[in-house]
C-alpha cells in the first residue's frame, strides 16, 4: 500500500492507494497554522487513520508547497512558511518510524498524471498547475526532473516572452522580480489584469463564466490570458518539447483554453507545427496527493502490497 499526503496551505488530503492505483481510503484535515511540531503530528495521525482503516502499513510520500533542498536538505521556497529551514523528511521520518519521501507538489501533480492520468503512456509529460500562483513539473519516462537546485519545471518565474509595451515591466512578483510568467497567467494575474482594464473586482472564475455567456469585456481580458498562456508555453516547447502538456488547478476548467490555447502555441513556437498536445488533469483535485503516493516505486520496503 502506498499513502500520500498533499499539505496545502489551508488543509491537508491524506489517501492510501492499493498497488494497482485502486482508492482505499481518504482522509482531510485543516492544516495547522505556522506550528511545525503540529503539522508533524497532524501527517503522523493521518498516516495511522489509513493505516488502521485498511489494516495495512504503506510507504509514505508528501508533497509539499516548496522543495527540499539538495544541498542543505532543509525546505526552501515554501508558501506553508512554518517549514523553511527545517529536516521536514527526517523529522517525519522519526515519527513515522520509517522513511519518508517529499516532493514539490507541482511535481507530485506531474507525476499522478504520468502514471495514470492524462500523459499515461507518455515519454515526457510537462504538468502545469493554474491556480493562486503558477507550479510547473516534468515527468521523462515516468521519472520526476528535479535538478540539482530542485527547480526543474519553475517556468513560472521566467519573464513573460515577447512582452508588449503594456506589458513591460511587468507586476511585481513575490520572488522579487517583476514581469514573471505567474503574475500574467495565475488567477490573481487575470483578476489583475481584468480590473485594469475594466476598474472591475472578478474572481479568474466569473470571468470566465461571463465570458462564456458573452459578455464583451470579459471575453476581452480572456483572450488576452489565452494570448500570455500560449506565449508561456511555447517557452515549454521549445526547451522540453513535451509530448503533453497538462493543466490542473483552479483555471483549468476552463473548457475554451483547450481550443484556443494550441492554435495560438503554433504561431509562437519554433516549428511549423506543434505536436505536444494540451489536456486537462484526468484526477483534478486529487493528482497531487495520489502524485505524493506514487513518489514511491512498487518494491517500496514499507509496502507489504
Amino acid at each position: 500500500m502506498r499513502i500520500g499526503i498533499d499539505l496545502g496551505g489551508t488543509k491537508t488530503a491524506a489517501l492510501a492507494l492499493a498497488a494497482d492505483g485502486t482508492e482505499l481510503a481518504r482522509r482531510q484535515v485543516p492544516t495547522p497554522a505556522g506550528d511545525y511540531a503540529a503539522i508533524v503530528r497532524m501527517i503522523a495521525g493521518l498516516v495511522a487513520a489509513l493505516e488502521q482503516e485498511t489494516g495495512r502499513r504503506g510507504s509514505v510520500g508528501v508533497g509539499i508547497p516548496g522543495a527540499l533542498s539538495p544541498i542543505s536538505g532543509l525546505v526552501k521556497n515554501a508558501n506553508t512558511t512554518a517549514l523553511i529551514g527545517r529536516p521536514f523528511d527526517r523529522d517525519l521520518a522519526a515519527a513515522l518510524g520509517r522513511p519518508v519521501r517529499l516532493a514539490n507538489d507541482a511535481n507530485c501533480f506531474t507525476l499522478s498524471e504520468a502514471t495514470d492520468g492524462a500523459g499515461a503512456g507518455l515519454a515526457t509529460v510537462f504538468g502545469v498547475i493554474l491556480g493562486t500562483g503558477c507550479g510547473g513539473g516534468i515527468s521523462v519516462r515516468g521519472q520526476l526532473i528535479v535538478g540539482p537546485n530542485a527547480v526543474a519545471g519553475e517556468w513560472g518565474h521566467n519573464p513573460l516572452p515577447w512582452a508588449n509595451a503594456e506589458e513591460f515591466p511587468g507586476p511585481p512578483c513575490y520572488c522579487g522580480r517583476r514581469g514573471c510568467i505567474e503574475t500574467f497567467v495565475s488567477g490573481p494575474g487575470l483578476s489583475r489584469d481584468h480590473l485594469a482594464q475594466t476598474g472591475e473586482t472578478c474572481t479568474a472564475a466569473e470571468i470566465a463564466a461571463r465570458a462564456e455567456a458573452g459578455e464583451e469585456s470579459a471575453l476581452a481580458s480572456l483572450e488576452r490570458y489565452e494570448g500570455r498562456l500560449a506565449r508561456a508555453l511555447s517557452g515549454v516547447v521549445n526547451l522540453l518539447d513535451p509530448d503533453v502538456i497538462v493543466l490542473g488547478g483552479g483555471l483549468s476548467g476552463i473548457a475554451r483554453l483547450y481550443r484556443t490555447v494550441p492554435d495560438l502555441l503554433c504561431r509562437h513556437a519554433f516549428s511549423l507545427d506543434v505536436g505536444t498536445v494540451l489536456r486537462p488533469a484526468r484526477h483534478g483535485a486529487a493528482s497531487g496527493v495520489r502524485g505524493a503516493a506514487w513518489l514511491w516505486p512498487a518494491e517500496a520496503p514499507a509496502d507489504p502490497d
